[in-house]
Parts: structure tokens; C-alpha cells; sequence
């Protein structure tokens, strides 16, 4: 089965073909980074008309490197939420022209529900797939969560963010230190060469037995530091590394805690915030004392990606989940649909 996955929910114009929902024939992303930085975030009336404008040759590109034509579908899976109203319209649109057009099944997909699909697909990170029931954690710009997975169609939540997610609070706080943008990625970058113990941020709800998270008292104690102090060139690494693993320390906390009281011994983690390496290196050390395994997709499959949406959307086609042309978008679309 051959599935175009079409992804526009922020600014990432990105286009896929999955094979059998785990082969990835083609995966095309078209960055909108460099358009967006110079307002230090995402525009949303920008990233709206970049998509419109590279929409079309995306696809194309995605269909070229598969080998495949249109008429090779078997069918079209399209990101419908949640995500920025505009940028969902021209891929949820185009998905739908599509459909019509080769008569071919159209599935909406839940950008969540295709971050956890993603470690199902074919590559060098992940030579096996977790088994159900698993755990995962969906860490990005907009969500952090915890999730129970019994199946595909079986996701409990379990835990969540009371406020800010993590990925937010990375770019907030690169905002604040003038890194740029994105600013996640940076602050890794930085923290690498710092001592994480330079500097004691506070972690929220760190004693307490639940698994819920909260960011927004990290970032006023950043934003608190920088105004009594703030980091010259060299100090910057001491300063990025010690925030880091504020987020890093709750984020390995809550995940343990969640493998005990479920049960389980399997973590996936997903979402752009996974691709961080300071995370996937105290995950990778919990795992080996705790002695649970640790699923991570491959960086390029933890930011947004179109071949996660192909992921997702064959496993719905072949569970016998369609959607009509009268699909719409939801950008505040909710966790409770990612099972749909």
C-alpha cells in the first residue's frame, strides 16, 4: 500500500510516501527557518503563503524520489490539526483535491497521532518496533504529554502539561538570550561544552506523585536571572546547560515514574524536543539503570515531518478509518482524537 502523507500544520511544508506504513519512499521537507528568524518565531500569515507557494512542487518532489505517479496511490494522509488554522487549510485543501481527483481514500490524521507513529517507521535508530502496551513520551513546541498505548487505536493519556511545553519554553528562553531562531537547538548546542550545575533552576512539581508537568516558573526564573544578571558569551554555556537540565531532569522524572506505575517496560519519545541530545542521553542512562527500553526516532523523524502523517494514515486506512472531502481542520484539535 502506497500513502502520500502531506504535512502543513506550522512551517514545515513536507510531503511522503509511506510503503506498507513502515517503508519510507520519499520524504521531502521544505524549511521555512530561514524565512521565519529574522521575527524570532513562526508568522503565522507568512508561514500560510510560504506553504501556498511550495505546496504543489513538495508533492511533486516527494512523488519524483518514490518513482511513483499519482495514479500508484492507494491513498492521502493529511495533517488536519492541531496546529496554525492557515497552514492547516492548504495541506488539509490540497490533500483533498487529491483525493477527489484519483478517487482515492483521504484520511485526516492528528499531528500527535503521527509523532507517535513515527517510530514505527523503517530506520537506522530503530531496527525493531516497540511492543504494545508501551509508554511514550510526546515532547515538542506545543505538547508535552505522557501516553499509554495499547494499540493503534488505543492511546490513553496519562499525563500532560499544566501550561507551557517544553520545546515553548527552549525557544522562549533562546528568545530571552538573544540565540535566535530556533533556539532549541542552540541552547544544545551550547550546553554541551557547560556544566549543568553552574546554575539551580527550579523544578516544577518535581516531588509531587503525578504525572504532570509544568514549565511556565522555569522560564520567570530564567527570565528573572537574566534581568539580575545576564550571561556574557562566556558564561552562556554554564547558563544553557543548567536550564537544560531543569527541563531534562523533570522530563527523565515523570517518565520513569510512569514506566513503574504502569507497568511497563518500554519508552518511546517523540516530538521535536526528542531530537535534543542532552534528553536522549539521560534517557538512554535511565534506561540502563532502570532497565526499560528506549525507542527514539531518528532526529529528522522527530521534527515535523510528512512521512510520521504516511505512518499514521496507513495504519487508519487499513483499520478502515476514512474521512470525507468535507474534512476540515482544528487547530486546537485534542489529544482525545489521536486514537480516532
Amino acid at each position: 500500500m502506497l500513502v502520500l502523507g502531506i504535512e502543513t500544520s506550522c512551517d514545515e511544508t513536507a510531503a511522503a510516501v509511506i510503503e506498507d506504513g513502515r517503508r519510507v519512499r520519499a520524504d521531502v521537507v521544505a524549511s521555512q527557518i530561514l524565512v521565519h528568524a529574522e521575527y524570532g518565531g513562526v508568522v503565522p500569515e507568512v508561514a500560510s503563503r510560504q506553504h501556498l507557494a511550495t505546496v504543489v512542487p513538495v508533492v511533486r518532489g516527494a512523488l519524483a524520489q518514490a518513482g511513483v505517479r499519482l495514479a500508484d496511490l492507494d491513498g492521502i494522509a493529511v495533517t488536519c490539526g492541531p496546529g496554525l488554522v492557515g497552514a492547516l487549510l492548504v495541506g488539509v485543501e490540497t490533500a483533498k483535491a487529491l483525493a477527489y481527483a484519483l478517487d482515492r481514500p483521504l484520511v485526516g490524521v492528528n499531528h500527535l497521532a503521527g509523532h507517535l507513529a513515527a517510530v514505527f517507521l523503517e530506520q537506522p535508530a530503530i531496527p525493531a518496533p516497540p511492543p504494545y502496551p508501551h509508554l511514550a513520551l510526546l515532547v515538542s513546541g506545543g505538547h508535552t504529554a505522557l501516553f499509554r498505548l495499547e494499540g493503534p487505536a488505543e492511546v490513553r493519556q496519562i499525563g500532560a502539561t499544566r501550561d507551557d511545553a517544553a520545546g515553548e519554553a527552549f525557544d522562549k528562553v533562546a528568545k530571552l538570550l538573544g540565540l535566535g531562531y530556533p533556539g532549541g537547538v542552540r541552547i544544545d548546542k551550547l550546553s554541551a561544552g557547560g556544566n549543568p550545575q553552574a546554575l539551580h533552576f527550579p523544578r516544577a512539581l518535581a516531588g509531587k506523585d503525578d504525572l504532570d508537568f509544568s514549565f511556565s516558573g522555569l522560564k520567570t526564573a530564567v527570565a528573572t536571572e537574566i534581568a539580575r544578571r545576564a550571561p556574557d558569551e562566556a558564561a552562556l554555556p554554564d547558563f544553557c546547560a543548567s536550564f537544560q537540565a531543569a527541563v531534562v531532569d523533570v522530563l527523565v522524572r515523570k517518565s520513569r515514574r510512569a514506566l513503574t506505575r504502569e507497568r511497563l517496560g518500554d519508552l518511546v519519545v517523540c516530538g521535536g524536543v526528542a531530537a535534543n541530545r542532552g534528553l536522549r542521553a539521560a534517557l538512554a542512562a535511565a534506561g540502563q539503570e532502570d532497565g526499560f527500553r528506549l525507542y527514539i526516532p531518528s532526529p529528522r523523524y522527530c521534527t515535523d515531518n510528512a512521512a510520521m502523517i504516511g505512518a499514521a494514515g496507513s495504519s487508519m486506512l487499513a483499520r478502515g478509518v476514512r474521512s470525507t472531502l468535507a474534512l476540515s481542520v482544528d487547530p486546537g484539535l485534542s489529544v482525545a482524537s489521536v486514537a480516532a
